[in-house]
């Protein structure tokens, strides 16, 4: 689902640099431990608190970008994903198991993966490469591999950058085992050419005498594919008229491939796939590397024996729709049928207009069905990817493309939101149960109702969970449906009274009357909403609202009040801009604002009508600094401001004081007291020693116990956490590519 404004995996680059140094953590050192324990390793905890973690079921919601097949084990399939790490499939539960969760805090941009490899021969062997952003404010990217099919893994940590989430993550793969000696393994890089490792990935360099230059800012390698014992590698950074692949036969000398097909429609070569039977190699291209961004394409064949090339481009790009619009499109995701010569499948990929398929073909490329043309789908299990219509749609970003070597009748592909997968070629279903990729962006725990959970989501909207275990089975929020939301509130004293705000086409603000099941569009809305929605607070009876605006590229504008339930609006000049409104739980004219860039509290005692400063010269400086109320206390504060510590203020902000029992807290939240004690139990992200994990305190702050461990960390988590008002010890966490986590104590 496309949505106008840039979602979690806009690559960021020019001006939107500097904004992702502050969205992301700063970069600390990387450990560098021989063996890293993931989910399937024992989860043993520091302290006295054992905590089972899991995810709060949605299913996908994110951008798979590659899917490998095992030739030699049935069964057995490797997924990876632009942030949310890697996953292997069991066949025997049907489910992903995910291999990554051990990646901490500041590892953070290794839960990117730019590419999987396996050996064909050693079916217990895997490789994985990893890294976000190759951008000069991340770190430099990893190799991880595994003996054990990623039960655990060695870490190599590499010189060079490599980026999972940027344009052509969905190309590839750019890492292989070569197909002569199990030891060697080549990975194409974007700007420093191609590297191989002769001793199984624990050391890496460059290969000289590779034709192609690197650059500071192209593709580089695009794909690594093995055909017979020769070794083809693409290049995205042609212009469609210079070589774009290249191959060896020998593992030294590199040579242009003859007689490849050139011009705007074959650019950039995107994936390649060999039949072994007919010795022919399949490579599908597009006009740029993708997911975004592409307006042509096609395929092509080579027969390997005489170097003959084929064009077989099933649809060829620029037709003109039934509306009277562009077919503009490139081709994706290709896969050839192990036990039937001749079958293969391609993707179209970025065909907005006439929406993207999966074309198949059974005798080489000569004529082609069009799979979606027949395609029934069964979503029931996450119905969220109907988007708020009638029905899904068939994909979009389809660059993902797999065959089961075992069964010509299971065939999966990745989407920008799920992994379908069908095993007769015309009934679909999501093939998604364990893989879960959702950047979280609010979490509320309502104290009463059917849900425990609501959430507001990067790129899905919200979410109403009536059960953890299972997708909403609303799906995503509707009137109106948003791409990526931006705020999510809830009335303390009026629970029934939920507001919402986010990125949409038909409005940017909706409320419910009962608890979020079902949601009404604001009636009016300020005009700098469509383009700058920001987060929003509610009272706590629900009888004023503030909404602030920034836009994505870090411009904040003045915040805007409602006592109307929305259907008026009226500039609030007192409140700083760009700040995140904060109701107190228990005064409906208390709201609260923290100004990050002065370090400046600000509190309302007129239900927002204005604002004047309190406490001042506080840290300041960055925007994900976090203000949070106690709940059922008036003025009770609490301030996160990452390696600054944590503040907190017992009289609404007129003074803060600094608590020495952590010396970071990047997100802090509230749940159940314990049994006996007066306050509730506080959960955060922080550091109380040298590293950066998940806390509970049920003692005020005095005294923190970490509830996580070294198998479950995620990447970055300083987005928000919360408890749950009614079940002590239950906390959600919110992950930027692994969904929400909740944990219960053992």
């Amino acid at each position: 689902m496309r949505t106008p404004q840039p979602s979690r995996r806009t690559v960021l680059a020019g001006t939107a640099a500097a904004a992702a140094l502050t969205a992301l953590p700063a970069l600390g050192t990387p450990a560098h431990a021989a063996e890293a324990p993931t989910a399937d390793a024992d989860p043993t905890t520091p302290g006295d608190i054992t905590y089972r973690w899991r995810n709060a079921v949605i299913g996908g919601t994110g951008f798979v970008t590659g899917v490998l097949f095992h030739p030699a084990r049935q069964g057995l399939a490797y997924a990876r994903t632009d942030i949310g790490g890697a996953y292997r499939w069991d066949d025997r539960k049907a489910r992903w198991t995910p291999l990554t969760d051990h990646i901490g805090w500041d590892d953070w941009n290794l839960l990117g993966v730019e590419a999987i490899a396996i050996d064909p021969a050693h079916p217990d062997r895997l490789y994985l490469a990893l890294g976000t952003y190759a951008q000069s404010w991340a770190g430099n990217g990893a190799i991880l591999r595994s003996d054990d099919r990623g039960a655990t893994w060695t870490r190599t940590d590499l010189t060079v950058k490599l980026g999972a989430n940027e344009d052509g993550r969905g190309a590839g793969e750019r890492l292989l085992v070569d197909p002569r000696d199990s030891d060697t393994l080549w990975l194409g890089t974007r700007h420093d050419g191609l590297l191989r490792s002769t001793d199984r990935g624990a050391t890496w360099a460059a290969v000289t005498g590779f034709p192609a230059a690197p650059s500071g800012s192209g593709q580089g390698v695009t794909l690594l594919v093995a055909a017979g014992r020769a070794v083809y590698a693409g290049w995205g950074d042609g212009d469609g008229t210079s070589a774009n692949l290249f191959r060896t036969t020998d593992g030294t000398t590199w040579e242009a491939v003859p007689g490849r097909p050139t011009g705007t429609s074959a650019k950039v070569p995107i994936r390649a796939a060999y039949d072994r039977h007919t010795r022919e190699l399949y490579v599908t291209y597009a006009d740029a590397p993708g997911p975004n961004g592409q307006s042509d394409g096609s395929v092509h064949k080579l027969r390997t024996t005489n170097g003959k090339w084929t064009e077989i481009t099933p649809v060829k790009p620029g037709g003109t729709t039934a509306d009277g619009g562009t077919d503009s499109f490139g081709y994706g995701g290709v896969a050839v049928d192990a036990r039937r010569p001749g079958t293969v499948v391609v993707s179209t990929n970025n065909r907005w207009a006439d929406i993207d398929t999966v074309y198949r073909s059974t005798n080489g490329g000569r004529t082609w069905t069009s799979l979606k043309d027949s395609a029934v789908f069964d979503v029931s299990e996450t119905p969220y990817l109907k988007w708020g219509a009638d029905k899904p749609k068939f994909g979009w970003w389809i660059q993902a493309l797999a065959l089961d070597p075992y069964d010509s009748g299971h065939l999966v592909y990745g989407t920008g939101a799920t992994l379908y997968g069908t095993r007769d070629l015309k009934h679909w279903a999501p093939q998604i149960r364990g893989l879960e990729e959702t950047a979280v962006r609010q979490l509320i725990s309502p104290p009463v109702g059917e849900a425990h959970l609501i959430s507001g989501l990067g790129d899905i909207g919200t979410m109403y969970h009536e059960r953890l275990t299972a997708s909403p089975s609303r799906g995503m929020a509707s009137n109106p449906v948003f791409g990526s939301a931006t705020g999510l509130a809830q009335a303390s004293a009026k629970p029934s009274y939920v507001v919402r705000t986010g990125w949409g086409d038909h409005g940017n603000g909706a409320y419910s009357r009962d608890g979020g099941r079902s949601w009404a569009p604001f009636e009016a809305q300020p005009d700098i909403a469509k383009s700058a929605p920001g987060p929003i607070a509610t009272n706590a009876d629900g009888s004023a609202l503030l909404w602030s605006f920034v836009h994505w590229d870090g411009t904040k504008y003045p915040a805007h009040r409602s006592a109307d339930n929305g259907a008026t609006w009226t500039e609030v000049p007192s409140f700083p801009k760009g700040a995140t409104p904060v109701a107190d739980p228990a005064d409906p004219t208390h709201f609260y604002a923290y100004d990050t860039d002065t370090g400046t509290l600000y509190a309302s005692t007129d239900s927002g009508r204005s604002f004047t400063a309190r406490a001042t010269g506080l840290p300041s400086g960055d925007s994900q600094f976090k203000l949070v109320a106690a709940p059922g206390r008036s003025g009770d504060l609490w301030l996160s401001v990452k390696w600054n510590g944590l503040y907190r203020s017992t009289d609404g902000g007129a003074a803060f004081s600094k608590l020495d029992s952590c010396w970071a807290s990047y997100t802090l939240g509230f749940g159940k007291a314990a049994a006996g004690a007066d306050y509730p139990a506080i959960y955060q992200v922080g550091s109380t020693e040298t590293i950066t994990a998940v806390y509970r305190s049920d003692d005020g702050a005095r005294t923190w116990t970490r509830i996580n461990d070294d198998a479950h960390q995620w990447g970055w988590t300083g987005e928000v956490i919360v408890g749950d008002p009614r079940v002590y010890g239950r906390v959600y966490l919110a992950t930027n590519g692994r969904g929400i986590q909740y944990g219960e104590p053992v």
